[in-house]
């Protein structure tokens, strides 16, 4: 179970290295656990796809928020004492790791963390520096989610899981990945992707009405 206390900031570990990605790759897509997929690890959740290659995949659960929040975890960083963000449970794996997503977009060299339209990684400590700063200056336009640990998965399992129909697809969007009510993003992107896969119109009507 997550602690009260969080490693100091000099033990972070930042996501932002460039991967070879095949053309199946799943990078800045949700996963979306199907309705029978009972993993206590994985019930419910939403996983954002931030690496997917041939030597496997890693993601961030984004709709668990855990009881720490933010502005205590960094308190010895940052004075962030008016966000109400809380720390996300991000994944089973490497528990002790702390990861970032965020929207914060003037970096000449943002295209190469961006995960998703709007979800950028962050790079290096200046660049998390530069983000969490921007938050406690009140800038209103920067979203972002901090999580502990991640999902990882090896070669070729994570494509076995969703060929066995544990895991829906689909696309990512900041919207989602920074949405307000976490504990309600499972049924909007539940209803999202079988609204993509419709086949029938919303709304049938019988032929003979005029």
């Amino acid at each position: 179970m997550w602690g009260t206390t969080i490693p100091r900031f000099k033990h972070v570990l930042l996501i932002g290295r460039s991967v070879s990605l095949s053309p199946q790759s799943l990078r800045g897509h949700f996963l979306v656990a199907a309705r029978h997929l009972n993993d206590p690890n994985f019930f419910k959740t939403v996983v954002l796809i931030i690496d997917h290659n041939d030597e496997g995949a890693m993601g961030l659960v984004v709709n668990r928020p855990s009881s720490l929040s933010v502005a205590n975890a960094l308190s010895h960083e940052f004075d962030l004492s008016t966000s109400m963000e809380m720390v996300h449970c991000g994944g089973p794996v490497d528990e002790k790791a702390l990861f970032i997503l965020h929207n914060c977009d003037d970096d000449e060299e943002c295209c190469q963390r961006t995960v998703a339209p709007g979800v950028l990684t962050v790079g290096d400590v200046e660049e998390f520096h530069k983000v969490l700063g921007a938050v406690e200056a009140g800038q209103q336009h920067v979203s972002y989610r901090i999580f502990h640990g991640c999902a990882g998965w090896s070669p070729e399992q994570l494509e076995g899981e969703i060929d066995r129909g544990d895991w829906l697809v689909l696309p990512a969007s900041s919207d989602f990945t920074f949405h307000e009510d976490p504990y309600e993003l499972w049924d909007v992107c539940l209803a999202s992707v079988f609204r993509e896969n419709r086949i029938l119109p919303h709304t049938v009507r019988n032929p003979e009405w005029n």
